[in-house]
């Protein structure tokens, strides 16, 4: 990786960083050293991706000031690919001054001044940090270059999977990395039940959220996000008892009837005389985002409004996983990428005007089973002298739980499917299972067929929708996991996908068997929330283990034996249904399933 201003280049080899000379300097090229300072390669890391967002987020004159830097003959910067091209003080001495001279935009010096200001708090937590932890930290890389890899990916922290393995193999089972705050990473299913579930409340925290996440959460006031503590005890029970117990639930079935009948019909029709191939994510988002919303609101809307509510559901889901801009110096880049947050801001006041009315008309209705926006208008907060929850707190616990269950579950159902298509033995097996079932309605949870309950089973375990859980905060001094310090602050994860597809756990851990969860084999009996033993986690584990697993897992049983007691599902020619792996919110196809569908008769 060469710097285009001088003859260094910039290698990157493991964990070290060196700096060579290849070749003579040009008599055009200014006086310099030949270090490429830390200051510089973090200015470069940090300011490609802001003055490429700028680009989109800002007004078309600022655009074209901010394409100064961007473009033209390549005088300046590109945006990052890997570690880039790193600038050498050539660069610094000689080319911004003289863009600053031409554009005078403040736009443009605010992003250089945040770019270089962020490298100089960078530069002093990567140093400084580590000299004040007590105790021995997990083992990791040099924060630099994880800070460089990261920000070349331009995505969330969630997007990190294939680097993280990578991490984890040279270093161990826990990891560290230090940015701001420390961020611990576990990939051990021992390590990983010791701290959720014999740690108790150790690991049970959340770190502050982050805007947009913030600003969508109410701060921070939906069950996900709330602080440990009893505020979140008392809306999540509520969530527990009101709208996802056993009694609620089948109270429910009726509407999982007409969701999945719908659906069985719209795949049927896509399919038309011709045998033409179905794409199959659209179909099951639609359906199970329908229910979802009648389990919440306890209304049928019409299909413009399903449409304005799922896509900004959707808009919400894209704030988790794009770059968190905003977590630097907010009051600061809310200016600079005022496109972007005007846009999260439109997607929140949108969200109040469409679900206010929707949670206070539940109480209008008496004929439908009582909704989720029903239990939260009897909610009241003992600790805070009795008061009822505000709107800002219903929309956002109720936006949350549209989320929640809808995009998990399509994804897990939409793996499941590819899987039948290529092993059509086992979904000829899982067909016979279900037809001759004696739960003929498929609302008895506890009376679902053993052979369905294992393809479920291993669909979460090959296949979890989200390969970490959400991050834990440690907010109390002397935490450990695996025998390393975990400071105050830290944020602590753990590599769900990984840890289920462990080859010293499961035989053929890559493989798709469902038999495995039968009688007899390895996973028969295993508990899915890891409270005896963690051997698979894709809910999570301990208190803040989903509350919404149980729902989950009755979603994914009824649509799998409603859609093979009717469909068959085959490949689209010979070929097998490539199973490769994309991040979006969850974690899914690369290449959505598209697959041939015919009624059964």
């Amino acid at each position: 990786m060469t710097c285009r201003h001088c003859s260094e280049i910039m290698h990157a080899n493991g964990d070290i960083i060196s700096i060579s000379s290849v070749s003579p300097l040009p008599s055009s090229t200014p006086h310099h050293t030949k270090d490429c300072s830390r200051v510089a390669l973090l200015y470069r890391c940090l300011s490609a991706p802001l003055l490429h967002s700028l680009r989109y987020d800002s007004s078309p004159h600022d655009r074209a000031l901010g394409g100064n830097l961007l473009a033209g003959p390549r005088k300046l910067l590109r945006p990052v690919q890997y570690l880039g091209a790193v600038p050498c003080r050539a660069f610094s001495k000689r080319f911004v001054p003289t863009t600053m001279e031409a554009a005078g935009s403040p736009q443009l010096l605010l992003c250089v001044t945040l770019a270089l200001t962020l490298a100089a708090s960078l530069l002093f937590f990567l140093i400084g940090g580590r000299r004040r932890s007590n105790g021995r930290l997990p083992p990791g890389p040099p924060a630099l270059l994880f800070l460089a890899k990261f920000l070349a990916l331009g995505r969330s922290i969630f997007d990190l999977g294939p680097l993280l393995v990578d991490l984890h193999a040279r270093h161990g089972p826990v990891i560290s990395i230090r940015l701001f705050r420390t961020l611990v990473f576990v990939a051990d299913r021992k390590a990983a039940h010791k701290a959720l579930v014999q740690g108790g409340a150790t690991f049970a925290d959340r770190p502050p959220p982050l805007d947009p996440g913030r600003m969508l959460t109410a701060g921070g006031r939906d069950i996900s996000s709330s602080s440990y503590g009893p505020y979140w005890r008392l809306v999540r029970r509520n969530l527990a008892a009101e709208a996802l117990s056993p009694a609620r639930v089948a109270l429910f079935g009726p509407a999982r009837k007409l969701a999945c009948d719908g659906l069985v019909r719209s795949l049927l029709r896509e399919q038309g005389d011709e045998g033409t191939a179905v794409m199959v994510r659209p179909l099951l988002r639609r359906a199970m985002f329908e229910l979802l919303v009648y389990m919440c609101f306890g209304a049928r809307l019409g299909q413009p409004e399903l449409d304005e509510v799922e896509s900004l559901q959707q808009e919400a889901l894209r704030s988790v996983t794009t770059f968190p801009v905003f977590a630097f110096f907010p009051a600061v880049t809310k200016r600079l990428f005022r496109r972007r947050w005007a846009t999260y801001l439109a997607v929140r006041r949108r969200q109040d005007e469409l679900f206010v009315p929707l949670i206070h008309a539940t109480k209008l209705r008496e004929d439908d089973p009582p909704c989720y926006a029903d239990s939260l208008l009897a909610v009241r907060v003992a600790d805070e002298g009795g008061r009822a929850l505000t709107d800002a707190e219903m929309v956002s616990l109720c936006s949350e739980f549209l989320n929640g269950g809808t995009d998990t579950t399509v994804t897990l159902l939409e793996w499941i499917v590819a899987e039948l298509v290529n092993h059509p033995d086992v979904q000829s097996k899982l067909h016979d299972e279900v037809t001759k079932s004696s739960n003929p309605d498929l609302n008895d949870v506890q009376a679902m067929p053993p052979y369905l309950k294992a393809v479920v089973m291993e669909g979460l375990r090959l296949h979890p929708p989200g390969h970490f859980v959400l991050p834990h905060g440690v907010q109390s001094d002397g935490a450990e996991i695996g025998g390393y310090a975990v400071p105050r602050g830290s944020e602590v994860n753990f590599l769900v996908a990984e840890i289920g597809r462990d080859d010293a756990v499961w035989t053929a851990a890559r493989e798709f068997r469902p038999e495995r969860f039968m009688e007899g084999g390895e996973g028969h009996g295993v508990d899915v929330t890891g409270s005896r033993e963690i051997k698979m986690m894709p809910f999570g584990a301990g208190r803040r283990v989903c509350p919404g697993y149980s729902l989950g897992m009755h979603h994914a049983e009824y649509f799998v034996a409603r859609m093979v007691r009717e469909l068959e599902f085959r490949r689209v020619g010979k070929e097998m249904v490539d199973m490769a792996e994309v991040l979006d919110f969850t974690t899914v196809m690369k290449h959505p399933l598209r697959a041939r569908v015919v009624a059964r008769t």
